[in-house]
């Protein structure tokens, strides 16, 4: 008879563990209550919390607090003293010595050497000239050099460089010191935050018609006014972490904190997002914390002569599928590093925020590759989480909404985990949105795989509207991804070769023009309608950019004809691409009148199959949406629990 006590036993344990939990972490209840099948796993939100949290506390006790220990960059590298005179540090524990050297000293290795401190950390002082001016001049080439425990002598950028640059044909960048005598001064305060969030994914050297790498400032002159007029009030800044490899899309960060300086100066992009914040558009850098470019002479790889430093150690430092480096996120020199990294692009720049690539790498040990994710909670929780990486995002979303409350943080997590999106408050990741993943590919999928009549309107419906609740999304019919060369843009898989022949509006309307047309505008529409809580366009979808983007590379001949975005076919009036281009900005102005996207989510009550039609309510507008590729309807007749009478907005 005494059996029964153990599970009596193991219930009672489970619910001094949840008592605990909801001591441990301020708003776990919350949390719990909106999601109460979460209850299993409050042991680890309880855990994660308190690693957040004790971490906040050793900074505090160690550093002073996140915000004295997130300005690394304020006496990491080099900086110019008061007195005229330089000031340089480094990180490297793993180096026996440390020098500087460049054209200030006629590139002598060893004539500056560093002073060794506690902790891998080496610094240096140089006395200003007799005429007090810099020992570094502004402009001037510079190296790190290391002597590694093995003897060996190596030329390094240092990690926290400014500016970096690679000349004629050189394969390796070089450290340029970057110290103008006038610096750009922002004028325009930042925008507040968006109460619908409206974001065009930008890609500064693309951005042109010609056939090169467009610069900053064309982008400030020439693609701020057409993303003001589309309706975006954000932009997403791609690629500009510098990168040693144009193709990688900024996706092999070298130098972190260095704007890439293929597009111009750091002064350039101050005065694109100074421009855009007068134009009310917050501005997001796509930052690169997930992994690093393997490069050595020009990266992060091997700075103090070790595989280590920043990184992990051996096979769990290196990305397989990527083919880079992973960081080692519960190293403290780490945390300071990429916190402070966070911070410089808030301060020195004025981004008004950040989108995380690879969110879903970094919070997996097994980093997503070869892991479907079914949904069930146990792929969630566990011993393939990387706790110290979370952590880190918890950390990074903290002090990016400490320093600048309207920041806004988006993860690119393609697994679904839960509460990502929640305040660290209740164990949650931190972040404002994470990116709807599911709905690019499930277009893509009927435009390859299904015929128009066979499109299944509930499939497409749960789709849009998969998402956690009180989580919020940023849907998108298509971004970079698909734009990339080996797949197609939904314009391209609709219209394909014809697209070449029969854009011309002197031309007849050919059925696969014309349903090409209908359908990009209705797949856009009920993504921005259905699909989250915000919504992205990646630059030139919007009116059906043709042709699919490469960048120059040894497959193509280096050619720059496919890494450019064609704006000048949206100004021709004699082709269709404007009626695009124009359907998507009084979408966007609908949108900024009617505000669905800050409302709640949408009621369906209508996915009829044999009708191939969809309904739902958002904000106080009734969408109807007919998919049939053969059958229009007059007096169709669908529910509403508004009466009255409806004006078309739009059709």
């Amino acid at each position: 008879m005494a059996a029964p006590a153990a599970p009596a036993a193991e219930e009672k344990g489970s619910e001094a563990q949840l008592k605990a939990a909801l001591a441990d972490v301020p708003e776990l209840g919350r949390l719990l209550e909106i999601d109460p099948y979460l209850k299993p796993y409050a042991a680890d939100f309880q855990r994660r919390y308190k690693k957040f949290n004790q971490v906040l506390h050793d900074i505090g006790e160690n550093e002073g607090g996140i915000d004295k220990f997130s300005r690394g960059y304020e006496s990491f590298g080099i900086h110019r003293c008061s007195d005229g005179g330089i000031y340089c540090k480094e990180w490297a524990p793993g180096a026996e010595g440390v020098f500087l050297t460049g054209e200030f000293s006629g590139w002598n290795p060893f004539s500056h050497p560093y002073k060794k401190l506690e902790y891998g950390k080496w610094e240096l002082y140089i006395p200003p000239k007799q005429n007090k001016s810099p020992p570094i001049p502004h402009g001037s080439k510079l190296k790190v050099v290391i002597t590694s425990k093995s003897g060996e002598i190596l030329y390094r950028i240092s990690p926290w460089a400014k500016y970096v640059v690679r000349e004629n044909n050189n394969v390796n960048y070089d450290w340029i010191h970057w110290d103008p005598e006038n610096p750009y001064k922002f004028r325009h305060s930042r925008p507040k935050k968006p109460r619908s969030l409206r974001i065009y994914e930008s890609h500064v050297g693309i951005s042109s018609h010609e056939g090169k790498i467009a610069s900053y400032k064309h982008f400030t002159s020439n693609v701020l006014p057409r993303i003001k007029d589309l309706g975006y009030n954000c932009i997403q800044l791609m690629a500009i972490m510098e990168h040693a490899y144009y193709a990688s899309f900024g996706y092999q960060v070298t130098s972190f904190f260095a704007a890439s300086s293929r597009y111009g100066t750091p002064e350039e992009l101050k005065e694109l997002v100074d421009t855009a914040h007068l134009m009310g558009i917050v501005v997001l850098l796509d930052v690169v914390h997930s992994h690093a470019s393997k490069n050595s002479e020009d990266g992060l790889n091997m700075f103090d002569g070790t595989d280590s430093c920043y990184f992990h150690s051996g096979p769990r430092g290196t990305h397989d599928l990527w083919d880079s480096r992973l960081f080692i996120y519960s190293s403290w020199e780490v945390l300071r590093f990429l916190l402070s990294n966070i911070r410089w692009w808030l301060e020195e720049y004025c981004f008004d925020g950040f989108r995380f690539d690879g969110v879903t790498s970094m919070l997996y040990h097994h980093h997503g590759m070869g892991q479907g994710f079914s949904g069930d909670y146990s792929e969630y929780f566990g011993l393939q989480v990387d706790e110290d990486a979370l952590v880190y995002l918890m950390l990074a979303n903290h002090l990016t909404h400490t320093m600048y409350p309207d920041s806004i943080t988006i993860a690119e997590d393609v697994s679904g985990m839960p509460a990502l999106c929640s305040p660290t408050s209740q164990g949650g990741g931190g972040f404002d949105y994470r990116l709807a993943m599911a709905i690019p590919d499930k277009w893509i999928q009927l435009l390859k795989e299904f015929k128009d009549e066979d499109w299944n309107m509930g499939n497409i419906v749960y789709t849009l509207t998969n998402r956690r609740h009180l989580e919020k999304c940023v849907a998108y019919a298509e971004s970079h991804d698909q734009a990339l060369v080996g797949d197609k843009t939904l314009a391209f898989w609709l219209m394909d070769a014809e697209m070449y022949t029969n854009m011309s509006v002197l031309a007849p309307f050919t059925p696969v023009i014309d349903r090409g047309i209908q359908l990009h505008k209705m797949i856009r529409l009920i993504t921005h309608g259905l699909g989250g809580e915000g919504y992205l366009n990646f630059m030139g979808n919007e009116f059906g950019h043709p042709e699919w983007l490469d960048f120059p590379r040894k497959g193509n001949n280096e050619s720059y004809h496919y890494a450019r975005r064609q704006f000048n076919l949206t100004d021709d009036d004699l082709l269709r691409y404007k009626f695009l281009n124009n359907f998507d900005r009084d979408m966007n102005r609908l949108e900024e009148t009617c505000g669905w996207l800050s409302a709640p989510q949408a009621y369906v009550s209508e996915k009829h199959e044999g009708n191939k039609t969809i309904t739902f309510e958002r904000a106080g507008l009734l969408f109807i949406f007919n998919f049939h590729p053969s059958k229009s309807y007059t007096d169709y007749r669908v529910g509403t629990a508004m009466p009255g009478k409806y004006p078309f907005l739009c059709q």
